[in-house]
């Protein structure tokens, strides 16, 4: 197969064997014909630019007669998400899987080693993302490089995925109305893509703490890819449910460092102010586009807190998923009272640098933001 961007076979993952595991291993998505499929990936895109219109409106991140730079909206299938995911993968942890193929070559038999470890680790993250494809929604792809199937901005910069066979499923298990669900979904994501079009420098700003991260990481090779195993022996039964200890923890708590946790508490942050402003946009946009937003709100909400079997939570919280909730619900609530406080156009000057950016306990504490931002710059 072709390589995703490069040789697939080279460093410590192996990563064309991670696209074919996770390709192989994909669950199928639900039953449609051809014609409803054609038909699903059109409404999709119509809505994709319609929420983008309804974005701009309620969000004003973006003056009126300004056009940002452009980014793709692609509809995938499952087997689309993993490779592009694989390809942002890849981009992201090239300096840490650099470093750590160097540490190995430096140990006795690294070399065999490596080209062993590499498809062993290549075959687990393939089975990790077979289990995130059927999970996944939609997803604003913020570190996208281009591949000749996955276009992405010019610059390396995003690109908008929506799964489709996910939508579907999710619509159909709810039992919603699939037009008004297809366009709720699509207001949450284009929300992401407008942050991120809209305050061009949130996203260096955002790969300088994830490389600022990755380059503290001063743990064994070994136990990284043991941490790997872990999770993808979760999957096939290889461990115990519920089992405690430091299995329990996800996979980013487990290799931290003092300076890793500053700089994760830092990160936690802005992702709990993307994805809470998401769901407030969602909200706020919905009664006026979506008839039976109240509806779908309402089961999502309770699809979301209950959550799956006792092997899907434990995944999660190794995963670290389970943070993810926490942080929709946790920004939602900032965004909420610094609107109400300050406004839209006040909530907004969160977009203005890195230094107005919420630190972790201001998302807690909307007002500690607000006296900060606000009563300062007034003074």
């Amino acid at each position: 197969m072709t390589g995703i961007g490069g040789a697939g076979t080279s460093g410590m993952v192996d990563w064309n064997l991670a696209v074919a595991t996770a390709t192989r291993l994909v669950r199928p998505g639900p039953d449609v014909s051809r014609d409803e499929a054609r038909e699903i990936v059109a409404e999709l895109r119509r809505h994709a630019k319609a929420a983008e219109e309804h974005v701009r409106a309620f969000t004003r991140m973006i003056p009126e007669g300004a056009e940002p730079e452009d980014t793709p909206v692609l509809v995938v299938d499952r087997a689309g998400w993993v490779r592009a995911n694989v390809a942002g993968f890849r981009e992201v942890l090239r300096p840490l899987l650099d470093k750590m193929q160097e540490r190995r070559g430096n140990m006795p038999g690294g070399a065999v080693l490596g080209a062993v470890g590499g498809k062993v680790t290549g075959v687990e993250l393939g089975m990790l993302l077979s289990f995130l494809s059927s999970r996944v929604l939609g997803q604003y792809e913020t570190f996208a490089p281009a591949t000749r199937e996955l276009p992405a901005a010019p610059g390396g910069g995003g690109r908008l995925l929506l799964v489709a066979p996910n939508i579907v499923h999710v619509e159909r298990e709810l039992d919603v109305a699939p037009h008004d669900f297809r366009l709720w979904v699509c207001l949450h994501e284009e929300t992401h893509r407008t942050q991120f079009t809209a305050v061009p420098w949130l996203r260096d700003h955002l790969e300088g703490e994830i490389q600022s991260f990755l380059g503290e990481t001063e743990v064994d090779p070994m136990t990284v890819l043991e941490r790997l195993r872990e999770a993808a022996q979760s999957l096939a039964g290889g461990r115990p449910e519920g089992e405690e200890g430091e299995e329990g923890r996800s996979l980013v708590e487990l290799v931290q460092t003092p300076a890793q946790r500053e700089i994760l508490g830092r990160l936690t942050a802005v992702m709990s102010l993307l994805e809470g402003h998401a769901d407030y946009v969602m909200d706020g946009v919905g009664p006026q586009v979506v008839p039976s937003v109240a509806e779908i709100r309402e089961k999502f909400k309770e699809r979301r807190a209950k959550g799956a079997s006792r092997l899907d939570m434990a995944l999660r919280k190794l995963l670290g998923l389970d943070a993810k909730l926490r942080q929709y619900r946790d920004g939602e609530r900032f965004v909420r009272a610094v609107v109400d406080e300050v406004g839209m156009d006040g909530f907004n000057r969160v977009w203005t640098s890195p230094n107005t950016l919420p630190t972790k306990a201001e998302i807690a504490k909307p007002a500690d933001w607000v006296a900060r931002v606000h009563r300062k710059a007034e003074s």
